[in-house]
């Protein structure tokens, strides 16, 4: 089986080096499933789970917080303003986090809050859904 060589980076670190057989992320558009091959691509990533399977068909998960996408021929690379091991997210700071940008949303002093207010909801949720389905896949 072919496989390609991932980088996933942050601000503060490299989180993962190493070949992958796929790659799943959500990008501007929606998901996208990345195998060896992929056409060269550079596209912005919204926050949300990246899935990899590696060379011995094990699955793990990451959750990036936004970012750059970039395929090339040889390498692709995965740019995050944040990216935590899928089982590294705080889920009861995730859930905090949510509930308080809610109530920001709902109090709606001015228009930059609101839009503040909703990016730090998208991302909290994006953290909760990536646990999700991790759980889901590991049926607890």
């Amino acid at each position: 089986m072919y496989t390609f060589q991932l980088d996933i980076v942050s601000a503060e670190k490299s989180i993962f080096s190493g070949s992958v057989k796929s790659m799943v992320v959500r990008g501007e558009l929606g998901e996208m499933g990345i195998a060896p091959g992929h056409a060269p691509l550079l596209t912005s990533l919204k926050p949300g789970s990246v899935r990899l399977i590696d060379n011995n068909d094990q699955e793990s998960h990451y959750y990036v917080s936004g970012g750059m996408l970039e395929i090339q021929p040889h390498t692709t690379t995965i740019l995050a303003d944040t990216a935590v091991r899928a089982e590294d997210v705080d889920e009861a700071a995730a859930i905090e986090a949510k509930e308080a940008a809610e109530a920001a949303m709902a109090d709606q002093n001015s228009e930059i809050e609101y839009s503040r207010a909703a990016a730090e909801l998208a991302e909290a949720v994006a953290q909760l859904r990536t646990l999700q389905s991790i759980r889901k896949k590991a049926g607890k």
